[in-house]
């Protein structure tokens, strides 16, 4: 941008009702149903809509065989599973209004224990399972093998989850990309949100770095890195990875980290055939797709915002699909790629009213975007529109993380002037 333009953009002051930050599938999709809402949207991307971890992800909708132990666990697994049950209403409405294909495939998914400790750890998942009254089933060896033939015939055990499927991130995010076009939300690509703007009321205290804790502040808008300033009444923050760039105070920021996964597209040139289902490992998955593509993945790594791929990755995820699935060498390979999943303390997403007034939170979603969308799009419309039930974020309210802030940040406030 040139210095008279950017001269132009200083001072300049836009209005939406609604801005939504981060053109993932999250804030795609949130921006589509706030619309479809009857508010006016603007949907602001750093990037190119799409082009984030949300591309990269492999679209798995698997609630079941994903369930981890604990008490953030069992919150993920009640939103996925509502989350599950509207994907095919949900692909089948963008499918219906852009006439594009989402890929949505029920073909169930397969847990496969590979040696006698792997076998042990699935009895034990199965029987979590059962506990939860999941549907899951043991499969002998004889038996996965007949739902996928191309299994090494030296697989222990397996565990089958018939209702999770797989869907193509891929196209879902172009669907929803026009969807949002034909529905009339403003997509605005290459622009940086540096600060969200908010009006400063009634200061309650400083904290450790000199700030204002305030109560009652609501937001206002959002200021871009070249000066223009958007007002708007609700600002939806699904920037995932980015999130801690927003210029949010510290008493109303999310904890959210990024975690890097690299993950391998392979084609197979004799077609579809090879798997019919997702198949998951320990170290990885495979998932196909319907046109003889596979996508492997995926790494967990702590690595900041690096997004270089490394060949010990690499190495490591075709090493222990091959022992799995001895066909894969075969297959040619077409990308390799690295996303940041978005991550919280708990690995469970933020959705949800944050700590401003009008400021909504859509982020957090770990492993789960592609698979919490739907539900996460119908939430973030539903508090926009003033539409709230009770115990509506049930299981992934943002103020689980900001009430430990506060309270840590008002353990180390200076007294009042003559207090001691």
């Amino acid at each position: 941008m040139s210095s008279s333009q950017e001269s132009g953009a200083v001072g300049r002051r836009r209005t939406s009702r609604v801005v939504v930050v981060g053109g993932g599938i999250i804030g795609l999709a949130s921006a589509w149903r706030a619309r479809r809402a009857g508010l006016s949207v603007t949907l602001l991307e750093r990037a190119r809509t799409g082009e984030g971890a949300s591309r990269v992800a492999a679209g798995m909708l698997a609630p079941v065989a994903e369930v981890e132990f604990g008490e953030a666990g069992q919150r993920v697994l009640d939103l996925g599973l509502r989350s599950a049950a509207m994907w095919p209403e949900f692909a089948a409405e963008l499918e219906q209004r852009t006439g594009m294909d989402v890929g949505l495939r029920r073909t169930g998914t397969l847990v496969v224990a590979r040696d006698e400790d792997e076998a042990r750890e699935l009895e034990r998942q199965l029987d979590f399972r059962a506990g939860l009254d999941l549907r899951a089933r043991r499969l002998l060896p004889s038996a996965a093998r007949e739902l996928e033939p191309a299994l090494t015939p030296t697989i222990r055990l397996a565990l089958h989850a018939p209702d999770d499927h797989s869907v193509d991130p891929r196209l879902v995010l172009a669907a929803l990309r026009r969807a949002c076009e034909l529905e009339g939300v403003e997509v605005r690509e290459h622009v940086h949100v540096v600060a969200v703007q908010h009006d400063r009321q009634h200061a309650t205290g400083v904290d450790v770095a000199g700030n204002d804790i305030e109560d009652g502040r609501r937001v206002t808008g959002v200021a871009l890195e070249d000066g223009e300033r958007i007002d708007a009444h609700h600002v939806v923050l699904a920037a995932g990875a980015w999130t801690a760039e927003l210029g949010l105070p510290a008493d109303a920021l999310i904890p959210v980290r990024p975690l890097k996964g690299q993950i391998l597209r392979l084609r197979d040139p004799a077609g579809p055939g090879l798997l019919n289902g997702v198949v998951r490992f320990h170290g990885g998955y495979l998932v196909p797709r319907g046109d003889g593509g596979y996508v492997l993945g995926a790494t967990m790594e702590e690595r900041g915002h690096d997004l270089q791929p490394t060949a010990g990755g690499v190495y490591e995820l075709l090493r222990h699909a091959h022992e799995l699935v001895p066909g894969i060498e075969e297959l040619r390979i077409e990308e390799l790629s690295v996303g940041l999943r978005p991550s919280t303390p708990d690995n469970a997403p933020a959705i949800g009213p944050g700590a401003l007034d009008g400021l909504w939170w859509a982020t957090g979603h770990h492993r789960n975007g592609i698979l919490l969308a739907p539900l996460t799009a119908r939430l973030i419309a539903r508090g926009l529109v003033g539409d709230l039930r009770p115990n509506e974020f049930a299981g992934c309210r943002p103020d689980r993380f900001l009430h430990a802030q506060v309270a840590a940040l008002r353990g180390h406030l200076r007294p009042p002037l003559g207090v001691v």
